[in-house]
């Protein structure tokens, strides 16, 4: 089988694109190719986001948000591009020349959560956790929904 190409796209590339990128990586290893950019990238991945990934073993800290329009413009293809913003967000992503699978999976953003250190980071993994279960699931599953929050 051909190795797949991924790419996760949400406002900032500084939170949810990000996580789905490194679970889908750390997952499936060498069966996919997987990227992840932003409409508006960030300067650096959301500290909340480097916390609660490194608590399941995950090191993000390394990843440098980049732009979605950069990605295109360099005529990059993928066989899946999985929005991971708000609706809003997902109508100004640009269209992927050969791109069959194009699917909306709206996740809360991090970078709204509110509360204490704590409560911020309690909120921010459960977001982390969704996340985790849409990307684990086997690649049927996976692929195919369009709700995260659907059982």
């Amino acid at each position: 089988m051909d190795t797949l190409r991924v790419l996760f796209i949400c406002t900032q590339n500084s939170g949810r694109s990000v996580m789905a990128e490194a679970f889908l990586r750390n997952f499936a290893g060498d069966s996919f190719e997987v990227e992840s950019a932003g409409l508006e990238p960030a300067a650096e991945v959301n500290p909340l986001v480097v916390e609660v990934m490194r608590e399941v073993g995950v090191d993000v800290s390394a990843k440098k948000p980049q732009s979605v329009f950069d990605l295109f413009k360099a005529g990059r293809v993928y066989d899946y591009v999985i929005t991971v913003c708000d609706s809003e967000s997902e109508g100004r992503c640009p269209v992927f020349p050969g791109v069959t699978n194009r699917w909306h999976w709206p996740f809360p953003d991090p970078a709204t959560v509110e509360g204490t250190h704590e409560e911020k980071l309690a909120q921010v993994r459960t977001i982390r956790d969704f996340i985790r279960e849409q990307v684990e699931r086997p690649f049927t599953e996976t692929f195919k929904t369009q709700d995260p929050f659907a059982r």
